[in-house]
């Protein structure tokens, strides 16, 4: 590159950066203080308006905990295979099962459940 095209390239260049902050320059979101789970934004670019809605997920709905005995088919615990039938404490089995027995005595799950 020779000195006459360095001006040149600068000022390429710096059209080239003012263009990119321009386009990341937008208008505050509006905010929506009637509908807390709803939020829209509208945003001026360079190439016009951009209007963006969202809305947050539901939240999940875990169905009450199954009785101790139900779980355990009348025994004194609850094995890994068992828990599937209730996917929350499937997933929690590790932490539920506190003495890492592999299986899950009545007061490990009544513990377990105190912390829904």
């Amino acid at each position: 590159m020779t000195f006459r095209n360095l001006p040149l390239m600068s000022l390429a260049m710096a059209g080239v950066l003012f263009t990119g902050a321009a386009a990341a320059q937008a208008t505050p979101p509006a905010s929506s203080a009637s509908a807390p789970t709803t939020a829209s934004a509208t945003y001026q670019t360079p190439q016009g308006t951009v209007v963006m809605n969202s809305v947050s997920a539901a939240a999940p709905t875990i169905a009450p905990a199954p009785d101790f005995k139900t779980l355990s088919g009348g025994k004194k615990w609850i094995t890994e295979e068992q828990a599937t039938t209730y996917p929350p404490l499937a997933n929690d089995f590790i932490h539920a099962d506190s003495n890492k027995d592999g299986k899950i005595s009545q007061s490990e799950y009544m513990h377990w459940t105190k912390q829904l």
